[in-house]
């Protein structure tokens, strides 16, 4: 399994665990976390964009691949259009992991270390746009993220709502 960690920054030599900042996580021992392939889609923008990301899994329903999908792809992401331009301008880093040292934690729903880890490979991206078509993602630029954020976590596929704080207000009040 390959594992990545995605940064604007461009000169990160080792990854030193953090405390994290979530409160239903174990505060007392540092982690370093890092995404799986399929996850890095969700990852290829701005750090604090806001951003929902789905994608199809062999578990989706056609009718949820019919609702969430207007394309031959089965991974999308969408950002406010208040992010574009950012988007447009931002290089992102993908650093890559040797993963013996990670394993899954289910609370934080990402694979973690609690051991210092020196990247194995990074990967330079500066046109975030061409690098999601090439991985044929389907990208949304919405006014408000925050309807299809509650649809998608009621549907059949799999899920990343990131930076939700950074969204504009939930005008619909729903599932806050």
């Amino acid at each position: 399994m390959r594992l990545f960690h995605a940064s604007e920054e461009s000169d990160i030599v080792e990854f030193v665990p953090r405390i994290p900042y979530r409160n239903d996580m174990d505060k007392t021992k540092g982690l370093v976390w890092s995404i799986t392939e399929p996850s890095v889609p969700n990852w290829l923008t701005p750090r604090n964009c806001p951003r929902v990301g789905y994608r199809a899994t062999e578990q989706t329903t056609q009718d949820d691949i019919s609702r969430f999908f207007s394309s031959t792809s089965r991974h999308a992401v969408a950002i406010e259009h208040d992010w574009y331009k950012r988007m447009a301008t931002t290089t992102i880093y993908l650093y890559e992991f040797d993963s013996s040292n990670f394993h899954f934690d289910e609370t934080a729903g990402f694979y973690v270390s609690d051991r210092t880890e020196k990247p194995i490979a990074v990967v330079k991206y500066d046109d975030l746009f061409e690098e999601q078509f090439r991985r044929n993602v389907e990208l949304r630029i919405l006014d408000n993220l925050w309807e299809l954020g509650e649809a998608v976590k009621k549907s059949t596929l799999t899920w990343s709502l990131c930076r939700m704080k950074n969204a504009k207000p939930n005008l619909l009040n729903i599932g806050v």
